[in-house]
């Protein structure tokens, strides 16, 4: 088990991320909040590329600092931005890291050819990567982070670049591995994890908002989500009186979804939240995301 512990993170007089208290076991998390809202501190943080300013990190009852490279032995991570050489091919790159790790070379073959299977780059194994688009050279980032078969991996950004079809094959591939290993992604598009995370955290203004399932967060909203039709010329008036999450035109109207805890009108119908509700709602001050 891996537990975050009182943990909090300062730059000078800048809070970071404040008191967080956090248990991963086996499964899929979403770390889900906009951009600059600490999830890249956390994760950074998980991985031991920095400290914590307060608390500690432990995994199974010992600090991740003091199991240094037995740690980092059991651990699989993507970056927002991973290094990787443009003259090499995805199975010379990978055998680079290989050796890096000591693994043996014909073992590391196998695993190779088996990963960049699993990433659907197969096809282009021996192919040099200065001319791969940026999906794929996000797929061979996840094929790195797999290499050592890890025990934890983290992940952070890693749609990133990746078409739907390629978004969806990323999703049904981390539910493949979640089985018998902890999983933790870090993303602020909500569609990457909502169908597929067993908790999903969500951190807002330094700290903790919410630690738990998908369904358990959207109940959050429930009974304060409506749908109803507008006009164009009252749209600036609702948006005023009310927290829009969605605006579509339809037939000269505009069919609006938003929330308001206060009585209903006879004219707006009720619908079940998701996560995405939940999202642009508690994040309505200061998102400029992509959902």
């Amino acid at each position: 088990m891996l537990v975050v512990k009182d943990v909090s993170k300062q730059y000078g007089d800048f809070t970071v991320l404040n008191q967080m208290n956090l248990e991963f076991d086996k499964g899929i998390y979403g770390l889900l909040a906009p951009n600059g809202a600490g999830k890249t501190t956390l994760i950074k943080m998980l991985v031991t590329l920095i400290s914590p300013t307060k608390g500690e990190i432990l995994y199974n009852g010992t600090n991740i600092v003091n199991l240094d490279e037995d740690y980092r032995d059991i651990l699989g991570y993507l970056p927002q931005n991973f290094g990787f050489y443009k003259h090499y091919s995805p199975k010379q790159y990978l055998l680079y890291l290989s050796a890096l790790k000591g693994i043996d070379k014909k073992a590391a073959l196998q695993i190779i050819d088996d990963l960049l299977e699993k990433v659907a780059l197969g096809d282009v194994a021996n192919k040099k990567m200065r001319k791969f688009s940026g999906g794929m050279i996000q797929r061979v980032g996840i094929a790195q982070a797999l290499l050592n078969d890890p025990k934890i991996l983290i992940l952070d950004e890693p749609t990133a670049g990746l078409d739907p079809k390629e978004r969806a094959r990323f999703r049904q591939l981390l539910t493949g591995l979640s089985r018998d290993r902890l999983i933790i992604i870090s993303t602020h598009i909500v569609s990457d994890i909502e169908s597929i995370a067993n908790q999903v955290i969500m951190i807002k203004n330094q700290e903790l908002l919410f630690k738990d399932t998908p369904e358990s967060i959207c109940d959050t909203l429930n009974g304060f989500v409506y749908e109803t039709s507008i006009t164009n010329v009252e749209l600036d008036a609702f948006r005023k009186k009310y927290v829009l999450i969605g605006e579509k035109q339809e037939r000269g109207n505009v069919i609006v979804r938003f929330v308001h805890k206060g009585e209903m009108n006879k004219d707006w119908i009720p619908v079940m939240p998701n996560l995405e509700d939940v999202f642009l709602y508690e994040y309505r001050d200061n998102l400029q995301v992509e959902v």
